[in-house]
């Protein structure tokens, strides 16, 4: 019997927790591995074990050479696209440099045991060095919004790269205010002033800064378990014990409670503006919201006691991102905006994860109009170069010739609703959160206690999930959430064979518990 016929039996079901082996096959795989090869309880080992079996020529679960795929995987949908063969480096070199050469930061968000090595791109797929073939579904934390290499975008930069790479502010290029044009044609009135930076830290530095010249004021309130950067200033915004140094950093910052209707103390079925809700029990009356009422509270707390009756500015994510994917009652962030207002102050969203249509509904994730800015100098060396404006408006036309906003209301909701059937059916599901394309599962010890999973445990499905070919990410205040933001071309034949390789990870790890 060949190997591939005894990998095909070692998924076979039995009706007891383990997986047994004929003696002959068990002899077979000792020569192969070494003892102990006769009970195997996690499915995602199985993996580990077809992986030194597998050609390069795509994901261990899509079609290949292979007549009988095991029959309890699921299948990965067919890609027409062919990647170019790996020639470069090797992993081994590679793991080399980055443990020696590379920012220590580097190797402290190579999230996965066995490092996954990304040699090329197309669409919402990816492919490694192997020719292996995987989901992407965080798109380089929620960034790469029509897909890896867009043919459209790749053809617009291209174009611009021929014709001229890099000039600054001083000198007029016409790739810039294309796309300022187009940019501003979707804000709301009076947001019609765009200025062009190199990362969200750097954008949120501006935002204070601009804030407190625009104010006169100098305080700064954000939301605890947000993120809006690492530089020395938006350190300060970023209220997440994870990403803080013991440096001063942020002078002026404030935190108020985050208004997290699953984690937090208050919260009910009905808070949330998604389609999922918490399980929580509510006994508002209609269009009342006591949640919202004492999360509101709070924040009026911070006025009273931790700041001046001035103040500067409110940082708010429409949805948290790094926070694990968390939204507040529907209208906190109205009430909020018009407290601060009151206050002096301006407020400020951060669409760095929500904005260009991932939520589905609306281009940017806010509803409420945030006041316009106009002090301030700001020059960028390279914000707003002509190749990042070239793509920048390329990706604008593709959202729209493509139709991914609503591409990501129709698998986001649907993507959504079938997560919470899992949420149902596992118990350490505490919640499933989020619009359109911006999701979070949060994983818990078990729903009555709300505890979170354990890193231990969030690694070991988060690892299985890679090893059947998809990559998600991970997040919250304790890295209980997982992250799921792809690129906002995927379809649903996609959305379910992430539903059925998430379900075999909970299964496999359930399992084991």
């Amino acid at each position: 019997m060949g190997i591939v016929a005894v990998i095909t039996i070692i998924l076979q079901p039995t009706t007891t927790d383990s997986l047994l082996f004929p003696k002959k096959m068990h002899k077979a795989l000792c020569r192969l591995h070494g003892p102990p090869f006769g009970r195997r309880k996690d499915a995602c080992s199985v993996f580990e074990l077809l992986a030194k079996f597998h050609q390069p020529s795509g994901a261990l679960c899509q079609k290949s050479a292979v007549k009988h795929p095991p029959p309890h995987l699921p299948e990965m949908p067919p890609c027409d696209f062919h990647p170019e063969e790996y020639k470069d480096m090797s992993k081994a070199q590679m793991l080399e440099i980055r443990k020696k050469l590379c920012n220590p930061m580097t190797m402290k968000v190579t999230f996965y045991k066995k490092p996954v090595y990304i040699h090329q791109g197309y669409m919402q797929w990816l492919w490694d060095v192997d020719g292996r073939r995987y989901l992407d579904l965080f798109a380089g934390v929620a960034t790469v919004s029509v897909g890896h290499c867009h043919p459209q975008v790749t053809e617009a930069a291209v174009k611009q790269l021929r014709r001229l790479w890099h000039t600054t502010h001083i000198y007029v290029t016409s790739p810039l205010h294309e796309y300022a044009e187009k940019l501003t044609s979707l804000f709301p009135d009076p947001l019609k002033v765009v200025y062009f930076t190199n990362s969200g830290s750097e954008a949120n530095d501006l935002a204070m800064l601009m804030s407190r010249l625009h104010t006169g004021n100098f305080d700064i309130i954000t939301l605890r378990g947000s993120y809006h950067g690492g530089s020395p200033q938006s350190l300060g915004l970023t209220a997440n014990a994870g990403y803080k140094y013991p440096v001063a950093s942020g002078l002026g910052c404030h935190t108020t409670m985050c208004p997290d209707v699953y984690r937090g103390p208050w919260g009910g079925s009905h808070c949330r503006d998604s389609p999922i809700q918490t399980t929580r029990d509510c006994s508002c009356p209609p269009g009342c919201c006591h949640a919202n009422d004492m999360y509101i509270g709070q924040l009026k707390e911070v006025f009273a006691t931790s700041v001046p009756s001035r103040i500067a500015a409110f940082f708010g994510e429409p949805i948290q991102g790094v926070g694990g994917a968390v939204q507040y009652p529907k209208n906190y962030l109205k009430e909020t905006y018009r407290l601060v207002r009151e206050r002096g102050g301006v407020c400020i969203a951060d669409e760095v994860q929500t904005g260009f249509g991932r939520t589905g509904s609306h281009f940017w994730g806010f509803q409420e109009i945030a006041a316009s800015f106009g002090k301030g100098v700001h020059f960028n060396t390279f914000g707003g170069n002509p190749v990042a404006c070239a793509i920048a408006s390329s990706v604008l036309d593709t959202i729209r010739e493509d139709g991914t906003q609503q591409n990501s209301a129709e698998v986001g909701t649907y993507l959504l609703k079938e997560l919470a059937k899992l949420r149902d059916k596992y118990e350490i599901i505490g919640d499933v959160r989020g619009k359109g394309l911006q999701i979070g599962v949060e994983m818990v010890k078990d729903k009555a206690s709300r505890e979170p999973l354990p890193a231990d445990a969030m690694n070991q499905i988060f690892e299985c999930t890679k090893d059947m070919g998809v990559l998600i990410g991970k997040g919250g205040l304790y890295g209980q959430t997982f992250r799921i933001k792809p690129p906002m071309c995927i379809t649903k034949e996609d959305a379910d064979f992430f539903l059925a390789v998430f379900d075999h990870a909970l299964q496999s790890y359930m399992e084991q518990r």
